[in-house]
């Protein structure tokens, strides 16, 4: 039997001069492998060619990532991309949308596939995520949106309020956590634990931990090529060092990347394209 992994790493930054989408390209898949008198195995598998930068035709200023849950569906498992050409046709003709209402429409789309693929299998932390991004008409700045399927629908704006820049990222992302927040997220349940603190001390110690060790990067001042660059490095670095790292290295292949901006839209920076034999 078949597991979709649930990893990967995406991310998305919201700049001052634009957004910028960034996605790797690997998939993990899981095979149970019974041997009689022998406990069942889990043996993964990785491919290196998975898109989880999605666009959509007719909406030029927006687009969105995935990370998570690898596909939808037991039987027949279909990836975010392969569902994408039906949700552009139930979009119909639709004029521009707000980033917002896009978010709202990807959601609904993709919760509607859930529970007709997939229906009652509502298990906390396993979702199929994304994070949008884009441009409402006439705005100076991006939003950035995050929702989880099926257990988070309705989309949580991020780094929403007037100035406020900065990452949204998910995923298997303890590397990017220690990098940029300055501690793996994991080690807060382990402090709250081990020192037997409350809720509300645990939270006062993960912004104590924030506010003293996150990366000191400049957000609002930030140029939109070194974003690029940044979130390049965050993806890149993960699957270099998952290269020792024992365990499953869900985060390889490719880059894929994209801006938006209120002029250009969505733009490709890097991308996967489809190719013969490499001679």
């Amino acid at each position: 039997m078949l597991f979709g992994g649930f990893v990967s790493l995406g991310i998305a930054f919201k700049a001052p001069e634009g957004i910028v989408l960034a996605a790797d390209s690997r998939v993990t898949l899981t095979m149970q492998v019974a041997t009689p008198g022998q406990p069942t195995m889990l043996v993964p598998a990785t491919y290196d060619n998975a898109t989880k930068l999605l666009r959509v035709q007719g909406q030029t200023h927006v687009g969105a990532v995935t990370y998570g849950v690898g596909a939808v569906g037991d039987k027949e498992p279909r990836t975010a991309k392969s569902f994408i050409p039906e949700f552009e046709k139930s979009l119909g003709k639709v004029s521009r949308l707000s980033v917002e209402d896009f978010a709202k429409k990807l959601s609904a789309f993709f919760a509607a596939k859930w529970n007709q693929l997939m229906p009652g299998q509502k298990t906390p932390g396993q979702d199929m995520v994304f994070l949008v991004g884009g441009y409402d008409e006439g705005a100076p700045y991006g939003r950035v949106f995050e929702f989880f399927i099926p257990n988070s629908p309705i989309p949580a704006e991020k780094h929403g309020g007037p100035g406020q820049f900065g990452m949204v990222w998910g995923g298997q992302k303890e590397i990017t956590d220690r990098l940029v927040q300055g501690f793996d997220g994991r080690a807060i349940p382990i402090a709250q634990q081990l020192l037997g603190l409350t809720d509300q001390k645990t939270e006062e110690l993960r912004e104590a931990l924030r506010q003293n060790l996150n990366l000191p990067v400049p957000y609002a001042f930030l140029p939109l090529q070194d974003c690029v660059h940044l979130v390049i490095v965050l993806v890149r670095t993960t699957i270099a060092l998952q290269q020792w790292q024992i365990g499953v290295r869900g985060v390889g292949g490719a880059i894929d990347v994209a801006v938006i901006t209120p002029t250009e839209g969505f733009v490709e920076i890097q991308g996967k394209t489809l190719m013969g034999e490499v001679l």
